[in-house]
């Protein structure tokens, strides 16, 4: 089995090169199942309905999101109902939506969880305390088991790597936009890399127009965001599982450059 995890979506020019390399990857690469982060697929911040539609019409199995999920506020219409979209499971008891979902595929069921750093992010209850409640109750209605960790630095991603090592089969962080070097199966068996990158306009800063961004830094003033055009850049890990274990083999890194 092999399952793409695809980094956040930058938008229209994101969910366009999520639906082009993504139908690739799964022909070239034979990719089976597709986990993206759908957080700022609509203009750069937030999910709405259409954004969800594209990303699914176009090949994504799961969607996962973030600190922005909110930012569109037509999301509480549809994200009770909608079973593969989930949101970071540590927001307080009582938010819209959940934090992981179960997919099925073939005889196989994917626990595919989202969760969401503190470290220099908005206040949430403590991620690794939450794996551990998600993992009781996951863990013998799964087959599988993916984390999307969306943090915001190097170290809370990788400790979690470490803590959940040999008990999932990746950890992915997500929400940085900057593809890292660092993938790798971890001693214990658990597929990891600490940022799987963006998928969206290439000649920008995180997706948003060079100069709208150097005027925020260069005069301390706030701006409005718009999104680069441009050639796009396409992010993801692929993971190979081996069916007959349930373990993860490999980790593979994809960035595609128009």
């Amino acid at each position: 089995m092999r399952i793409a995890m695809v980094g956040d979506v930058i938008g229209r020019p994101g969910r366009a090169a999520f639906a082009k390399y993504t139908a690739q990857l799964r022909k070239e690469k034979k990719v089976d199942i597709v986990v993206v982060n759908g957080e700022n697929s609509a203009g750069g911040k937030g999910i709405t309905r259409k954004a969800l539609d594209e990303l699914l019409h176009a090949g994504a199995d799961v969607v996962t999101s973030g600190n922005h999920i909110w930012d569109k506020k037509d999301v509480l219409e549809f994200i009770d109902q909608e079973p593969f979209l989930i949101r970071p499971a540590n927001y307080p008891e009582g938010a819209p939506g959940k934090g992981w979902c179960i997919y099925p595929w073939r005889a196989k069921n994917i626990g595919v969880m989202n969760l969401s750093g503190r470290a220099f992010m908005p206040p949430m209850d403590c991620p690794f305390q939450k794996v551990e409640d998600i993992l009781r109750e996951m863990k013998d209605k799964c087959d599988i088991l993916l984390l999307d960790f969306h943090a915001e630095t190097t170290s809370e991603k990788m400790a979690m790597g470490w803590y959940l090592d040999g008990r999932v089969n990746a950890v992915v962080g997500t929400h940085t936009h900057i593809q890292t070097a660092d993938e790798r199966v971890l001693p214990n068996g658990t597929a990891y890399i600490t940022d799987l990158g963006m998928v969206g306009p290439w000649d920008s800063v995180l997706g948003v127009k060079n100069d709208i961004i150097l005027q925020k830094f260069t005069t301390g003033m706030p701006v409005r965001f718009e999104l680069a055009g441009g050639p796009n850049v396409y992010s993801a890990v692929i993971l190979d599982i081996d069916e007959s274990t349930n373990k993860t083999t490999g980790i593979e890194r994809i960035m595609i450059k128009e």
